[in-house]
């Protein structure tokens, strides 16, 4: 039995366990786990609630079974926490992953009808256009178009984004202060381009994630991204507020 947690279920305390296991063991990606039945004995389980617990984590993306082969260990998620501005290449690092970034395009173009709405530019206007797959640990997470105001931004070269963070070159030689961002998810389908950008099958489901950048209440950045819904996840922390009690 496991013991000192009398109210919580017993199916969640063996699937905190085996997840403390997989980390302690350093298991890895596709690493086999022990069966059902090496749960039920070694820690005196019916097997409905070991069935219970591996369920569980496969749902949570833990673990996935291949019929007649056993259970193994996921691809880890790559998670991104919504509360404040952050940078693709810091929270990968922060994540233990090795970031990576591949500019597939950057250009001007002009703005017209969609992207100068976003922007709440004229339609003639320029704006450059940043094309990059995001990556970590060599494998593709994020597709993602990016687009700039120039007469906001001018000079900006590919070069430069070679060598430094996008966000890092707009503060520090355009002295720009992000005051706020707005983040929009929903659920895309991906079509031939992005399939093949991000090694999926075309009509694989992703998340589709538009961010507008402000500076005051001029709009500086409007990116739409593709992600990869099977890599990464973003995350909410809600607090209660003790005004206003559920």
């Amino acid at each position: 039995m496991l013991l000192g947690k009398e109210k919580i279920p017993l199916y969640y305390q063996l699937a905190e366990i085996i997840i403390e296991e997989i980390e302690s063991k350093g298991l890895q990606e596709n690493d086999q786990i022990p069966t059902e039945r090496a749960y039920c004995e070694k820690y005196k389980l019916s097997r409905a609630t070991v069935r219970q617990a591996i369920d569980y984590l496969e749902k949570k993306g833990y673990i996935y079974k291949i019929q007649g082969s056993g259970t193994f260990v996921s691809s880890r998620r790559l998670k991104q926490k919504l509360l404040k501005f952050y940078s693709f290449t810091e929270e990968m690092k922060k994540q233990g992953k090795i970031p990576e970034s591949k500019i597939l395009s950057f250009k001007e173009i002009e703005a017209g009808e969609k992207i100068s709405k976003e922007l709440n530019i004229e339609k003639e206007d320029k704006v450059f256009e940043l094309i990059r797959l995001r990556l970590a640990d060599r494998e593709e997470i994020m597709y993602e178009k990016t687009y700039l105001p120039i007469k906001r931004f001018p000079n900006l070269s590919k070069k430069d984004l070679l060598n430094n963070s996008l966000y890092g070159i707009l503060q520090s030689r355009y002295k720009t202060i992000f005051t706020k961002a707005i983040e929009r998810f929903s659920l895309g389908i991906s079509d031939e381009k992005v399939a093949e950008v991000l090694s999926i099958v075309e009509g694989t489901p992703v998340i589709k994630l538009q961010r507008w950048t402000y500076t005051g209440i001029e709009i500086i950045e409007y990116t739409i991204s593709s992600v990869r819904g099977d890599r990464f996840e973003f995350e909410v922390e809600l607090e209660q507020d003790q005004n206003n009690r559920l």
